[in-house]
């Protein structure tokens, strides 16, 4: 089955052609406006192509798609009425869709969401302690997200390592731009750390992960500040990007921190613990830790974070071999006789969007 995967992240389109989980082609068009130009895609899929399916990965479910779903008008109409659910992901998934529509209108889609992986998060991990009706009537709850990436990463992992995710109690760190953890027992999501929206959790890019909600009612009542713009704060210049007065991306947060900027250094201490503390809660929502597993362009490619959150996790059996430390592909790291296997994985959400069009169209 050739299947086209189309990513829309909140600045670029991520393309790619898999025939089963074999990798065809792939492409990434950097600075993608959203608007639904049909440029790119035609680039990519001359007119004749052989595709069975097409895969679109969509960041937020909300409360009706708890699980990928074939797309029809109406699955595109619930989407565009929960776009301020997920404000920077969602509405530009929204006009991939709609592009790839006009561009192979027989071709059948399917849409995988980064929120089902979490679906199976138990009630008292998922409950916000807020009204009971407002729960209920807003369908106010922790969803999760980066679910695609977690969900291939600890599948891999497990085969990495030769064992059985039955048997294994995972901590999943996804740490691009966007972070989360997820804690995984017996292969099914039971926490993770962004919540009703991505910007909850751990520092991140941009972002600055969970902030006490009575600072921010004080910034509204005391400040001036806007519901609007406190919004693009939070989302466009929080996380590493506000500590540090960078860009926020982590590689020009080191070389100001090497070169003797106090803010890019309390800006590294500031992710570091955050991260250290998460992945902590994370094991202890899983019972323990056999497997921790780190992906995305931060976690595959630096490998002094993955030491420095390992020195910090040595009493929970956390050892990494320090030359195996340096792999950026698929490796296991641990020194030997760790009690915790740590592995790298590196991320392939298309794969998974892949199993998902498989399994949805039968």
């Amino acid at each position: 089955m050739r299947i086209l995967v189309v990513n829309a992240g909140s600045s670029s389109l991520k393309l790619s052609v898999l025939e089963d989980d074999a990798l065809i082609d792939r492409a990434t068009v950097e600075r993608w406006e959203g608007t639904g130009d049909l440029g790119p895609l035609r680039d990519f899929v001359p007119t004749g192509s052989r595709l069975d399916a097409v895969g679109h990965r969509v960041v937020h479910g909300g409360p009706r798609c708890r699980e990928s779903v074939r797309m029809d008008d109406e699955v595109v109409a619930y989407l565009d009425s929960i776009a301020g659910l997920a404000p920077l992901h969602n509405p530009r998934s929204v006009a991939a869709v709609r592009a790839v529509q006009r561009l192979l209108p027989d071709v059948p889609a399917v849409a995988a969401f980064d929120t089902s992986f979490h679906a199976t998060i138990p009630d008292e991990a998922a409950t916000y302690a807020l009204p009971r009706e407002w729960n209920r009537t807003y369908d106010l709850r922790r969803y999760g997200f980066h679910g695609l990436s977690h969900a291939y990463a600890v599948r891999r992992a497990a085969d990495i390592v030769g064992g059985s995710l039955a048997d294994l109690r995972v901590v999943s760190c996804h740490l691009g731009a966007g972070a989360s953890l997820c804690a995984v027992r017996n292969g099914r999501s039971i926490d993770t750390t962004m919540g009703f929206t991505p910007l909850a959790g751990l520092v991140m890019q941009t972002r600055g992960g969970s902030v006490d909600p009575g600072l921010l009612l004080w910034l509204l009542e005391h400040t001036g500040v806007d519901a609007t713009t406190l919004g693009q704060i939070l989302e466009h210049q929080s996380g590493l990007k506000g500590l540090s007065g960078t860009s926020g991306d982590r590689r020009d947060v080191l070389a100001a921190h090497e070169a003797g900027d106090a803010d890019a250094t309390l800006a590294l201490d500031v992710y570091l613990h955050r991260l250290v503390r998460e992945i902590g809660a994370m094991a202890a929502s899983a019972g323990g830790l056999d497997l921790l597993v780190f992906t995305g362009g931060v976690g595959e490619h630096d490998p002094g974070l993955r030491s420095a959150v390992a020195t910090r996790l040595a009493h929970l059996g956390v050892v990494l071999d320090p030359s195996a430390n340096h792999a950026t592909e698929d490796a296991d790291i641990s020194a030997d006789g760790a009690a915790v296997r740590t592995v790298v994985v590196s991320a392939a959400e298309d794969v998974e969007i892949s199993r998902e069009v498989r399994r949805v169209l039968g």
